[in-house]
């Protein structure tokens, strides 16, 4: 159940073998390092942690000289934890990859120490992976949009064409029922898309190609895992 972090590219398409056109997502996965290993005894499972990016820190120096670098910069706390790693610079983004299946006793939990680097080799062509990935943010949305509700008349005299209509009864139950789908916030939430297969793999440029779409924006941050 090794992962790894990466960057969304886009998409793009590859023909196999056999000449058939396939539409990939192209993901840049550079080298990650291992920061933090959890081990199954104390805590039930096992997972490693692991860096992706280089963040922005704080200049020190003894004279005060120099101005700190704009925008987000690294907790000192996050600076302390990859120096403990034994990293010159600290990670942008940290995610945990778990390594055993839950409920499968069975499968072989692969051995990482802190300091060691995943790469895009730990997967090969043919492999069935899940990603998972922060969709698109598109604020407030109706429900035509946000669910796909088919919305009222166009013609008739009818005003209301992409309301929701009647959310509930009024004598019973006299409110409307918890779930009930109403205009809200959507997009910006984390999801996951299963059995993709890597299509192709770029050693040279740190490059998976995998079939279909992924969720997220281009340049977004995805974890790529392997799935059982």
């Amino acid at each position: 159940m090794i992962g790894i972090i990466g960057k969304k590219l886009g998409m793009t398409q590859i023909f196999n073998e056999q000449g058939q056109q396939i539409p990939v997502t192209v993901i840049e996965a550079e080298p990650n390092p291992v920061l933090a290993v959890t081990d199954k005894a104390k805590v039930g499972h096992a997972s490693i942690q692991l860096g992706y990016g280089a963040a922005r820190t704080r200049r020190v120096s003894a004279k005060g000289e120099g101005k700190n670098p704009k925008g987000h910069r690294a907790a000192l706390s996050a600076v302390g934890h990859a120096k403990k790693a034994g990293l010159s610079s600290t990670p942008r983004i940290l995610r945990s990859v778990r390594l055993d299946e839950p409920g499968n006793a069975k499968i072989e939990v692969p051995a990482y120490s802190i300091g060691d680097i995943i790469k895009i080799d730990v997967f090969a062509v043919g492999d069935t992976v899940k990603v998972t990935g922060t969709s698109k943010g598109r604020g407030f949305q109706g429900v035509v949009k946000r669910y796909g509700i088919g919305g009222g008349p166009n013609t008739h005299g009818n005003t209301k064409h992409r309301r929701p209509g009647s959310i509930g009864p009024g004598t019973d139950p006299s409110r409307v029922i918890k779930g009930k789908k109403m205009p809200g916030h959507y997009g910006a939430a984390r999801h996951t898309q299963t059995d993709l297969r890597v299509e192709k793999l770029d050693m040279e440029r740190n490059l998976i190609y995998i079939r279909g779409s992924v969720a997220g924006p281009t340049g977004g941050i995805v974890v790529v895992r392997k799935q059982a």
